[in-house]
């Protein structure tokens, strides 16, 4: 089961990355790096915690996963927006 949880999200985080390689413009990327922060992550958290059995260790890992899980969305719409604000066009892309 743990190995199962850790590769699924590793198979989210490659293709994450391989997706955010491929557009131009800032916002895109973003767009295609959150599901390493909300799913990726959670899973191989979850997976490795599964593996270890419970323990403080297994805590520490989950409350890692669960801040990274509540604040990466957050700082990705906070990134965006403060993008927006310093492009000449509004829209994120360089100029």
């Amino acid at each position: 089961m743990a190995q199962v949880l850790v590769g699924a999200g590793t198979v989210v985080a490659l293709a994450a990355t391989a997706g955010a390689a491929r557009p131009r413009d800032l916002l895109a990327r973003l767009h295609f790096l959150t599901p390493v922060t909300s799913v990726g992550a959670p899973l191989i958290g979850v997976g490795l915690a599964v593996d270890a059995g419970w323990h403080l260790a297994s805590a520490l890992t989950l409350l890692t996963v669960l801040v990274l899980t509540v604040t990466g969305p957050v700082l990705a719409a906070a990134t965006a927006h403060a993008a927006r604000k310093q492009s000449p066009d509004g829209e994120g892309r360089p100029g």
